[in-house]
Parts: structure tokens; C-alpha cells; sequence
């Protein structure tokens, strides 16, 4: 025989009392003594009726047994019924039988019931279930350590966890009391923790939880309370966290406006060069725009869908028919795909990367999309195209404006029959922030999709929108109103009359924008190359989610001005300017330590008494700044 691993040591033996065996492999702990026998009036009352017997087909030998119900061994010569030993009757707090245990949950004196972690009173938060677990480090396919070392580990990890729960638990002023861990909670805590560094940082295994150990130790009551708040979100629910709760807060930064405009004038990207990247320096001639046409009318309307890459038919004007369209419903992934990280050890465990999709995490193949299109769309990407529908301008010389502070703005785009175009326009001044400009737009062609999950805009904001120059109302529903504007031609008009050809214009990715509202502007500052994709910059391009939490610790794109979903343009024109005022003041302290001096609201080199010339940026330079020629 084999000796016996213990792995149901924790569990009752279903017999209870009743067993037999010398060395039930089960747990025989805290068993009550057999009840006192009872009188027969009470064993019929507490009796439970006995179980449908299978009704099978009739047969001689069967007929004689279903007398007494009791079974028959075949023998060659006769059939003798042989008695088995009458089963006891269930009673209060005994055990019953195997078959019923599959059907009705024990509730024995012998078997302990699953703790349940309930809320304190006054609490609205659902009750928490920590699983039963003991200090034993979790199996891993490759341990990091020895089992001595890990338990030894992982009981000071949760002796440092017990401490901090300790101080929650004396604090009277404490408000959110599910805060306070059970001994179950923090066991599992200590384990998930545990388990995660064990799984991600192997070969450094003892350092990082050690220096977790130190950290925790260090930990004050309101930090502790933050971070547990976040395990607690993942671990069992959602608990409202202050940044969930309260508006995002205003970036503070140590450098005066004057100082911020002064600096900023020194991160302008210089557009030479990047007209491969869809930076238009140039309008279109009227030969191009004319080739281009003609291109047009003889594909006669056909497209590539830019979901689906399937072929359709677009119809600008509309079909004799009414449609605008052909090919039927779009059914996409709209999110895009990623592909895990690679690890140094792939190539020995034979590890491949398998790219899913982030909108619904469906690998590659598994399916043609996850969500369906009322119809197919298509982009417009060639800068002669894009001029036979709307000419590109030039920022015009605007006199009357004077030394304007830069302006920070951002587009939304919705497909429509001509492809995507300008449905929104933000406009907010920049370093203060303040909204000077939020329009509507009404497109050229018919619309198609509004791209509501990325530009946050949808059919009702344009039901509720207003002429522009009327008073906006104040909306007593969850929807904003807004001002409409009737073409993408009035909506540049009024951009142009906030800003002039020196007058620093930011964005990310700032190319989309001012593609889409046919500008070309001389003195952009474009988040996207300020901070480079860490692949070796452009063409890739790190998204304003990603840089917003990595540098501002702010959460944005999470909801769209409805509140639905979709992105909201004044969320991303704040958030793209704050990100300038972060880099201008990493910008200004390197300047200020090799002694550069601000003076009449311009930057001076430290050996020279004029003003310097603009700081050339290296494309993919992670600084993003270079010291200009006359201070070399």
C-alpha cells in the first residue's frame, strides 16, 4: 500500500461517527458522540422519507425480491436472500448517508460551515469570502526558493501585514470598516503576494520580498488603507476610491505662467522632415488636387473598410435607393492588438507569443470581430484627397492679437460618406487651462458611424446642440450641450481667430487634428514626439492614456462627456497641456543649472545678453531639447 499524502485530512469523514476504519484517510477531529437513542415517536418524526426507487423492467427473480427489498445472490443451484444490515435512521445532528450528501449540504455539528465574511452594520458593501488557507506557500510549476526559506518569508510577509491590519483595527476614527481584515483575509493577502513575486521576479525572489517586508513595516495607516483599497478592488469588489470620486486635481507646477510660456516657446518640433509621418507643410496644387478626383470617380465609390479591410461601396449624396452604403453590417475588433512581453527565457521553455485583442481578449482567429457596425467605414489618409474635399490654409497674420499665449486644442473624428472627419473642436488656453473654444461640427458628407466609442459624441448631442453665438443652457440631464457650427471650414475660421503663424499650438499626435481641419501651422508642440515611443519613436506613438497615467497619475478617456463612453475632447486638450507643463519644467531646470535666465518673458543664454533662439529637438530624443547654437 502507499502511504497516505494527508490531502483529506482537513476534510470530515462523511461517515461521521458511523466509520469503521482503523485509518480513515479523512478527519475524525471535533466528531460528536453518537446522539442518545430516542423513542420511536421521535425517530419517525425526524425521519426523512425514503428516496424513489428506479422502476425497472419486471422480472421473475425481481418480482420475489421486491417483497422485502432485499437483493439475491445467483447461485447454480438456489437463490438465497442474504440480509445486509439495516442502515440507521438519520437523526438531528447525525451524519447522513453518501448518496444524500451529493444532494443536500451538511449542516453536522462534525462538519464546519464556510465563513462567510459579512459587512459591519452600517456597511453597504456585499460580504467578502476568503478561502480557508493555512501559512503554506502555494505550489508553483518552478519554486524560486526552498520550502523552508519561502515559509519562512512568507510568515514575517504576514506577521508585517497583521501589524498594519493591528493599527486599523484600534483606530476608533476609522470610517470604512470593511478596511479591517479577518485572519482568513490576511492569510490569503500574505499568500497572493507572495505567490506574485515568487511568479514574476524569480531569480530575484528574497530581495523583493524582503524589501517589501521593509516597506510595510515603514507603511503609515493611510497609505496602507490606499493600497488595500486597490487589492480589495480586484480581489473581492469595487470599493469608490478618491480619485474616483472627486474631479482629477489641477496639475501644480513650480514654474510661474511667465516662466511656463518662456520655456515652452523652447519645445516647438520643427516640421522638416516630417511630411512621412502625415505632417502637411505644403497645401496640395490644383493639378494634384484634379488627379486626385479623377482617381475618385473611377473607383466609383469603392472603398476598403478600415475595421473590417472588407470591399464596399460608399454613396456621398445618397443612392437612388436611399443608402449610403453597401456590404451589410461591419463586424470588427475594435480595440487593437497586443502582444505580451517577450522573456529572456522563452527560447528554453519554448514559450510563443500569442497576440489577443484588448477590446474583448479573443486571441488572433479565434473570431472575424466582437462587435458589428451598422455599416462599413473608411479613412482618408492622402494629403491631395483630403484637399478635393476641403483646401488646406495657412494660419493667417493676425495683427491685432498680439504676443498670444499658446493654445492647446484637440479634434474628435466620425466616419462619414467623404471618411473621417471633424465632429468636434476644442480649443483651451494654455498654461492657465481655460476653455475658449468647444463646438459641434456639422460635416460635409453624410454620417455613417460617429465613432461614439473612441470620440465620445453621439446622435443626441447634436439633437440638443445650439446655433453658435446662443447662449448654451444650463443641461439638467447627464448630457452636455454644446454649440453647433455648420461646416469644419467655420469651425477653423473661429480656431484662427484665437491664434496667429508664432503662436505655439499643442496637441498629440497633432497632425490628426490639424489634418482634419486642413490647417498648416508653423509652431506646433506635439506631445506625441515630446515624449517618444520607447521602439525608437515615430512612426509609433505612445497613446495620451498611457502618458496621462504615467506622468499626471491621472485616469482619463474613461467615460466621454456623456458619461457613456468615448473620449472627451477637453479631458485630452487639459491633459496634452499639462503634459508640456511637466516637460517644460524638467526643460527649465536643466537650462537654470547651466545658468540661462529668463528676462522680458524670453529665455537668455548665460553668455549672451540676447534672447535665445528656439532649442532644436532631436526626433526621439527623450529630453527633447538641446541647447541652442548661440549658448553652444
Amino acid at each position: 500500500m502507499f502511504a497516505p499524502l494527508g490531502l483529506f485530512k482537513d476534510i470530515p469523514c462523511p461517515q461521521g461517527s458511523e466509520c469503521t476504519l482503523m485509518a480513515c484517510m479523512f478527519s475524525h477531529r471535533n466528531l460528536t458522540s453518537a446522539p442518545a437513542p430516542q423513542d420511536a415517536s421521535s425517530e419517525k418524526e425526524n425521519a426523512e422519507p425514503p428516496t424513489k426507487r428506479i422502476k425497472l423492467e419486471p422480472r421473475a427473480e425481481a418480482k420475489e425480491a421486491s417483497k422485502d427489498d432485499l437483493p439475491r445472490v445467483a447461485d447454480s443451484t438456489r437463490s438465497t436472500p442474504i440480509k445486509k444490515p439495516a442502515t440507521p435512521v438519520p437523526r438531528v445532528g447525525s451524519t447522513p448517508p453518501v448518496s444524500r450528501q451529493l444532494a443536500t449540504p451538511r449542516t453536522t455539528a462534525a462538519t464546519p460551515t464556510k465563513r462567510e465574511n459579512t459587512p459591519k452594520p452600517g456597511s453597504t458593501l456585499p460580504p467578502r469570502q476568503a478561502p480557508k488557507e493555512t501559512l503554506n506557500p502555494r505550489m508553483l510549476q518552478k519554486a524560486p526558493a526552498t520550502y523552508n526559506v519561502r515559509v519562512a518569508i512568507l510568515k514575517k510577509l504576514h506577521g508585517a501585514l497583521c501589524s498594519l491590519n493591528d493599527q486599523l483595527v484600534k483606530d476608533k476614527t476609522l470610517q470604512d470598516k470593511c478596511l479591517i481584515l479577518t485572519p482568513d483575509e490576511l492569510i490569503t493577502m500574505a499568500l497572493d503576494e507572495e505567490e506574485k513575486v515568487a511568479k514574476e521576479n524569480p531569480t530575484v525572489y528574497s530581495n523583493v520580498v524582503k524589501l517589501r517586508i521593509v516597506k510595510l513595516s515603514k507603511m503609515s495607516k493611510e497609505d496602507w488603507a490606499k493600497e488595500l483599497k486597490d487589492y480589495l478592488n480586484k480581489k473581492y469588489y469595487k470599493i469608490k476610491t478618491e480619485a474616483a470620486s472627486k474631479e482629477p486635481k489641477p496639475f501644480k507646477s513650480d514654474l510661474t505662467v511667465e516662466e511656463e510660456i518662456a520655456v515652452a516657446s523652447q519645445l516647438v518640433t520643427p516640421l522638416q522632415g516630417l511630411e512621412e509621418f502625415g505632417y502637411v507643410t505644403r497645401a496640395p496644387t490644383a493639378a494634384e488636387i484634379e488627379t486626385a478626383k479623377k482617381g475618385v470617380a473611377e473607383a466609383k465609390g469603392w472603398e476598403k473598410c478600415e475595421r473590417c479591410n472588407a470591399r464596399f461601396q460608399v454613396f456621398p449624396g445618397r443612392a437612388e435607393d436611399g443608402s449610403l452604403a453597401t456590404g451589410g453590417t461591419c463586424t470588427h475588433h475594435p480595440g487593437k492588438t497586443f502582444y505580451p512581453p517577450r522573456k529572456k527565457t522563452d527560447h528554453i521553455t519554448g514559450t510563443t507569443r500569442e497576440g489577443y485583442f484588448t477590446c474583448c481578449n479573443q486571441k488572433l482567429g479565434e473570431s472575424s470581430g466582437c462587435t458589428t457596425g451598422e455599416t462599413h467605414v473608411f479613412k482618408v489618409s492622402e494629403t491631395k484627397r483630403l484637399a478635393s474635399i476641403l483646401q488646406f490654409e495657412q494660419t493667417p497674420e493676425n495683427p491685432f492679437l498680439g504676443d498670444r499665449t499658446p493654445i492647446c486644442f484637440d479634434c474628435e473624428m466620425g466616419y462619414t460618406t467623404f471618411g473621417m472627419e471633424l465632429i468636434r473642436l476644442t480649443a483651451v488656453s494654455w498654461p492657465v487651462g481655460e476653455k475658449v473654444l468647444d463646438v459641434l461640427v456639422r460635416p460635409l458628407g453624410e454620417v455613417l458611424d460617429l465613432n461614439s466609442r473612441y470620440s465620445g459624441v453621439f446622435p443626441e448631442h447634436y439633437v440638443n446642440a445650439v446655433p453658435y453665438d446662443t447662449p448654451v443652457e444650463a443641461s439638467t440631464s447627464d448630457l452636455t450641450q454644446h454649440q453647433l457650427v455648420s461646416s469644419p471650414a467655420e469651425a477653423r475660421r473661429l480656431l484662427f481667430n484665437l491664434i496667429k503663424p508664432t503662436t505655439p499650438l499643442i496637441g498629440h499626435a497633432i497632425d490628426n487634428d490639424l489634418n482634419a481641419c486642413r490647417i498648416i501651422h508653423p509652431t506646433i508642440i506635439d506631445t506625441a514626439i515630446l515624449y517618444p515611443h520607447p521602439g525608437g519613436g515615430l512612426p509609433w506613438r505612445m497613446s495620451l492614456r498611457t502618458l496621462a497615467r504615467k506622468h499626471l497619475a491621472r485616469e482619463i478617456q474613461t467615460g466621454g462627456a456623456s458619461g457613456k463612453q468615448g473620449h472627451d475632447s477637453a479631458e485630452d486638450a487639459l491633459a496634452t497641456g499639462d503634459l508640456v507643463r511637466v516637460k517644460a519644467g524638467l526643460v527649465w531646470g536643466r537650462l537654470k543649472d547651466k545658468g540661462w535666465v529668463i528676462r522680458e518673458g524670453k529665455l537668455v543664454a548665460p553668455d549672451s545678453n540676447a534672447a535665445a533662439g528656439p532649442v532644436q529637438m532631436k526626433l526621439g530624443d527623450g529630453a527633447g531639447v538641446k541647447r541652442a547654437r548661440a549658448g553652444e
